[in-house]
């Protein structure tokens, strides 16, 4: 069976849910490999992980140099792996920076690129929705090994045991991948809560909260859950919460199992970054509030009595 390589995220020695949910869609197209891009020793502690969720051969492309680059050598790594594997496709997380390596890899390959897959068949036919999910679409890549970016929570990953055979690759990197230096970077603080493009659940506050301060009803719904918090651009614009809470076309795009809009009247900018959820559930004063056109669950009430008493009651129930 062909290998079809997916590009492993980690972090603190630890892979990333949308890794497991690529390896899981993977067996969808052949064998699953993962591989492991960085500095020398980051596949190590990520073996076991990769074994536990299919992954049959991990290919190890280490290097000093590697990690001190922006963007680039990633993807030259990638195509040295792709010519040594000869895989059906590659499979890599949709988010921005990967978004570029697919796109470079894509034409080092000379293959056909897809962008925020939420749906792959057997023969390499993906699903994605367009024109801000109005529009589900059928799509195929026509020449070379097809690049494919998989918008995370498409899959829920499913263990199966892979031996994990680690494959090394041997990378030089040009002096093109070198252009871009990375002369620094600052480790994001982390919260208690779940990282909002991974997040099975999330819940949004929108304009209806009224002020900054009625925030903390949006964060205590979310804590009974165990979600993510995210907000729509209005309040974002507002600056009662920093951008990289926004949902929506120029924000963040999520697809959780759950996604709970708490005030959010549901403009197309906003519904473009979440409608592809599996259950919404929409709380809004406003019958007629468009976010009540695309919900499975509609309260048509006061967030500040409705959201309180779900939090109380989900509290309960734990």
């Amino acid at each position: 069976m062909a290998d079809v390589l997916v590009l492993v995220d980690s972090v603190d020695g630890t892979v990333k849910k949308p890794t497991l949910e690529l390896l899981t869609a993977a067996r969808h197209l052949g064998e699953p490999a993962a591989v492991v891009i960085g500095a020398p020793g980051t596949a190590g502690p990520l073996k076991d992980q990769l074994a536990e969720y299919g992954a049959a051969k991990v290919y190890v492309a280490e290097g000093d140099e590697i990690g001190s680059y922006s963007v680039a050598p990633k993807a030259e790594a990638l195509a040295a792996v792709a010519q040594q594997a000869s895989p059906v496709a590659v499979l890599l997380s949709s988010n921005s920076e990967n978004k570029e390596v697919a796109a470079r890899l894509a034409l080092k390959l000379e293959s056909g690129l897809l962008y925020d897959a939420v749906g792959i068949d057997s023969d390499g036919t993906v699903t994605q929705q367009i024109f801000g999910a109005a529009v589900t679409v059928k799509a195929k890549a026509t020449k070379g090994t097809p690049v494919i970016t998989v918008r995370p929570n498409s899959f829920a990953p499913e263990p199966a045991s892979g031996a994990a055979e680690e494959v090394p690759v041997s990378v030089t990197l040009s002096d093109a991948a070198k252009a871009a230096k990375v002369i620094d970077s600052v480790v994001e603080e982390k919260g208690s809560r779940p990282q909002l493009s991974d997040a099975s659940v999330v819940v949004s506050g929108g304009r209806g909260i009224g002020k900054a301060d009625n925030f903390e009803i949006i964060e205590k719904l979310a804590d009974s859950l165990g979600a993510a918090v995210g907000a729509s651009r209005a309040v974002v614009d507002a600056g009662w919460v920093p951008h990289t809470m926004q949902v929506g076309q120029t924000g963040v795009t999520v697809s959780p199992q759950l996604y709970i809009a708490v005030g959010i009247s549901g403009a197309i900018q906003h519904r473009a970054g979440m409608q592809t959820s599996k259950t919404i559930v929409a709380i809004n004063k406003d019958p007629e509030a468009p976010i009540f056109e695309i919900a499975d669950f509609g309260v048509v009430g006061d967030l500040f009595q409705v959201a309180p008493q779900l939090t109380d009651e989900i509290t309960k129930r734990k």
